[in-house]
């Protein structure tokens, strides 16, 4: 059996991109560690809420350890706010400096394989291109001998939200993200059928309600949760990911093979 640790930048990426992924690995009997970069607090007056969804979510999936390195979520869009009070925004850190905090972990879990980011952070986010930067170098700094770097079909996600657009409901990117946004499916050497985890990742996302709003999103979600199993593993039905290393064109359906 090996040791999987995911580096995700904050509370919910872990279900959104990897849910069925870390369910399946932990079922195999391999052993599953999750860190996340931030605890999701933009504010230093927000609560410790996503965290406590963040260890819901993980024991929801059956993560073995999870690990946080405490930094302030840098938030998405043109604005980049300063540090709040003795604390830094996960993409002002040092890269270095970070790696040298993960890199620990995957000495100590003699980590086989790390999940991490895309150069692009999927879709530009400044944090997901921070985990990027910070995964790689870990990687390096405690020798761990396989990064896989989630993402999703370019092409799928195009589909998704012209379809989404057409009912007047509200896409998860506008088109200028889509254009560069995770990968083109001819690179995805990793597809992982999470269909028998259905279960699982619609309970692991349902743990994290603080990011959902209110209005349309929020009956958006209530709705989503209200699916059976059965029916939502046929709307998230897999997870990919590229390994950077390797040639593609062999699709593996086994988040550990080579």
């Amino acid at each position: 059996m090996a040791t999987l640790v995911a580096f995700h930048a904050h509370p919910d990426d872990e279900v959104v991109l990897t849910g069925g992924t870390l369910a399946a690995a932990v079922a195999a009997g391999h052993r599953v560690v999750l860190v996340t970069a931030t605890d999701g607090r933009v504010n230093d007056e927000d609560d410790d809420t996503r965290m406590d969804e963040l260890l819901t979510s993980a024991s929801v999936l059956g993560v073995h350890r999870v690990e946080c390195l405490g930094y302030a979520d840098s938030g998405y869009g043109p604005i980049f706010y300063p540090d709040p009070p003795g604390r830094i925004r996960f993409a002002r850190a040092g890269v270095e400096a970070t790696a040298q905090r993960l890199a620990p972990i995957l000495r100590d879990e003699n980590a086989q394989l790390l999940l991490s980011y895309q150069p692009n952070g999927g879709y530009g986010h400044r944090d997901h291109v921070q985990v990027h930067h910070v995964g790689k170098r870990a990687a390096e700094l405690a020798a761990t001998p396989r990064v896989l770097e989630v993402t999703m079909p370019r092409e799928l996600l195009r589909r998704v939200s012209n379809l989404l657009r057409l009912l007047r409901l509200p896409a998860p990117y506008d088109a200028d993200t889509l254009r560069t946004a995770y990968a083109p499916q001819a690179t995805i050497t990793h597809r992982i059928d999470i269909r028998r985890f259905a279960r699982e990742k619609r309970d692991a996302f349902a743990a994290h309600r603080s990011q959902i709003g209110g209005g349309l999103n929020a009956c958006l979600f209530g709705l989503v949760m209200l699916l059976p199993p059965q029916v939502f593993g046929l709307v998230f039905s897999h997870e990919w990911f590229v390994d950077p290393g390797a040639q593609p064109g062999t699709v593996r359906r086994n988040i550990f093979d080579h």
